[in-house]
């Protein structure tokens, strides 16, 4: 805990603690960071997603926790942050550390995060391993400009959906998805993004039978109907520039239709595509109108 402190009244207080978010290998246990095992023997509290996965990686990494080890994972985040901000306001040094990767990244963290920041408590990090920038550097794909996606929802509509708000997007995306649902989200992206749209299966990173599969996602997706083990981070490059004289009336409608899908009104799509396009409204919205007369749209 840390030191006390007196108050004005004269009542003795605790110093405010430190919240520690580490790193943990996403494979290969040897590329913890040294950090990470001096805050496992440091720490006033270590909250773990699993805490049988933080038995076996300390027993790995030869140190023993000397503080207090309680679970912290999506079914009791809820319920656990405010006993972990009141060890904090106490002055305990609390870290946290996932089944792989970064805290907070897809996993347990965040409510804890905002709550300390809430309180004014101190938050730092253990670098380390990151399943995103891994599979990022071996997919052959720009990386200059990227965004991650996390999973996608589970039910076709939903993921379809989804898949829709980013159809145009021209950063690098990022995803993670499990192996049984591999295909379909493959066949998805092929469906939204196109079957020639470039794209990379990370596979196992870090791993003995780590493999990085890459190709047009129509490929991918039949590649993947045979059955896919492992953990699963998949990469798909951005939506190519296109200049006007690339943008026939067809491309057009596509676009606005894509829109119109993920939410947007009509009016507020045609002006979003003609600017992208660098078109005049009136002329999108000309081959939106011969388009849903010839019963296209």
């Amino acid at each position: 805990m840390g030191p006390a402190r007196p108050c004005e009244d004269g009542n003795v207080t605790a110093t405010p603690g430190i919240l520690v978010l580490a790193g943990t290998p996403i494979g290969d246990v040897s590329d913890a960071p040294p950090r990470l095992a001096e805050e496992l023997t440091g720490a006033d509290v270590i909250a773990a997603e699993d805490t049988r996965r933080l038995r076996r990686l300390t027993q790995a990494l030869g140190v023993t926790p000397k503080g207090r080890v309680v679970s912290y994972f999506e079914g009791n985040e809820s319920a656990r942050t405010p006993e972990l901000v009141a060890d904090l306001v106490g002055g305990a040094r609390v870290l946290l550390v996932t089944d792989a990767g970064m805290p907070s990244v897809s996993d347990p963290g965040y409510r804890l995060v905002a709550a300390a920041v809430e309180q004014d408590i101190r938050v730092t990090a253990v670098p380390g391993p990151s399943a995103v920038l891994t599979a990022l550097a071996l997919s052959g794909l720009p990386v200059d400009r990227f965004c991650f996606e996390g999973f996608l929802p589970r039910k076709a509509g939903e993921r379809l959906s989804r898949l829709r708000e980013v159809a145009e997007e021209r950063r690098t995306l990022v995803y993670f998805e499990a192996p049984h649902r591999l295909d379909d989200t493959l066949a998805a992206m092929a469906e939204v993004f196109g079957t020639d749209r470039r794209a990379a299966v990370c596979r196992e990173l870090t791993k003995t039978y780590e493999e990085v599969k890459r190709g047009p996602l129509g490929e991918l997706a039949e590649w993947a109907a045979e059955g896919v083990r492992g953990e699963i981070t998949v990469v798909v490059t951005g939506a190519p520039e296109r200049g006007p004289e690339e943008l026939d009336a067809t491309e057009l409608v596509r676009r606005v239709r894509v829109r119109e899908e993920a939410g947007e009104r009509r009016k507020e799509a045609i002006a979003a595509v003609a600017a992208e396009a660098g078109l005049p409204k009136r002329d999108v919205f000309d081959a939106v109108v011969a388009a849903k007369n010839a019963g296209a749209l």
